[in-house]
């Protein structure tokens, strides 16, 4: 069914707990634009607005908001910002 596909595709292109630089790198390299592609990435994120135009100029990622059965409460306890660490 047309709902379950669509769950299944999204699910895989969430990439967890990847590093800055991770996320840069495929970002640049294009990886992430293919279809179907892992280009959204859930990481510990502090929010800050100096710091997502920081990385909006530099690789040019938007903070997205994620599915509340994937982005659990507590699953960010004890992990710093992936970006300002």
């Amino acid at each position: 069914n047309l709902y379950e596909a669509a769950k299944d595709r999204l699910a895989a292109g969430i990439t967890m707990d990847a590093t800055y630089e991770e996320m840069k790198e495929a970002l640049e390299s294009d990886e992430a634009g293919t279809y179907p592609g892992n280009g959204l990435f859930l990481v510990p994120w502090k929010c800050d607005a100096e710091n997502e135009d920081k990385i909006k100029e530099e690789c040019k990622a938007t903070i997205r908001c994620y599915p509340l059965n994937v982005n659990e409460a507590g699953m960010a306890e004890g992990k710093k910002c992936f970006y300002s660490g």
